[in-house]
């Protein structure tokens, strides 16, 4: 049987999953160029968003028990500056920055949960700081998403349930787990 602990962390890392799918089937309906549109000048481009996501992500998980969240060489400044590589290159960055933060989370053990940490030297127990991180990261999945949308327009692919779609949404999950 699994323990409290047990069972919060692999439901932490299915919800981290979740929206690392939803970035991926993003990035799917992507050209090259897409990666790179600012609607403003205040604005990210989703190839910003996913460079500072990379950043965030290796500077929060690497050595995570034992070093600050805010890593010294992190220059997260430089993580909202126009990037200088490919579409290619940037999911690359995506897919280390995710690969770090599972193969991290995967390595706690129950008794690691209530061990204290710490982020720009502010101390969090290791269960206030993966929840730390499952806001932030779905909101920027979130923005990601929405700039594909607007992208995309009409050649959009809904992610989840297309607009009218709800009843036979429910319908088809009722059957689905209905025993």
């Amino acid at each position: 049987m699994n323990t409290i602990g047990a069972t919060y962390l692999d439901s932490a890392i299915k919800r981290f999953l979740t929206y690392k799918t939803l970035g991926d089937m993003t990035f799917a309906q992507l050209e090259e160029q897409d990666f790179f549109f600012q609607p403003s000048e205040q604005s990210n481009s989703i190839a910003v968003i996913i460079q500072h996501l990379h950043g965030n992500m290796l500077s929060r998980w690497t050595d995570f028990l034992s070093t600050d969240g805010e890593k010294e060489g992190r220059n997260r400044d430089e993580e909202f500056s126009p990037p200088t590589c490919t579409a290619k290159e940037l999911v690359a960055l995506w897919e280390k920055g995710w690969r770090c933060l599972i193969d991290t989370l995967t390595s706690l053990r129950e008794e690691d949960l209530l061990k204290t940490i710490t982020i720009r030297h502010e101390p969090l127990i290791v269960i206030d700081a993966i929840n730390r991180q499952l806001a932030h990261y779905p909101h920027h999945v979130g923005q990601i998403v929405y700039l594909g949308k607007m992208i995309r327009d009409q050649h959009w692919r809904s992610l989840s349930i297309s607009k009218g779609s709800s009843q036979t949404f429910n319908n088809d999950m009722e059957k689905r787990f209905k025993h």
